[in-house]
């Protein structure tokens, strides 16, 4: 499931990304790698508030979208 469909408090794991290489690389470089965990700690309706290796990172709905975590 894409990780903007996650809600407030939700914990998943990162499956894999949906995208063109430097985008994939991109979210790699601000700690969004397979297999780590990522946890909703707020959202609105342009994006949400994610925390990834113990740091809060502001995402848009679009690159969330592209983010695949376990059901």
């Amino acid at each position: 499931m894409p990780l903007s469909m996650m809600e407030q408090g939700d914990t998943r794991m990162i499956m894999e990304f949906h995208g063109q290489e430097e985008m994939k690389r991109h979210l790699q470089d601000l700690g969004f790698v397979k297999g780590e965990t990522v946890r909703v700690i707020g959202e609105n309706s342009g994006g949400m508030i994610l925390l990834v290796k113990g740091v809060k990172v502001a995402l848009n709905r679009g690159l969330a979208n592209r983010i695949i975590v376990a059901d």
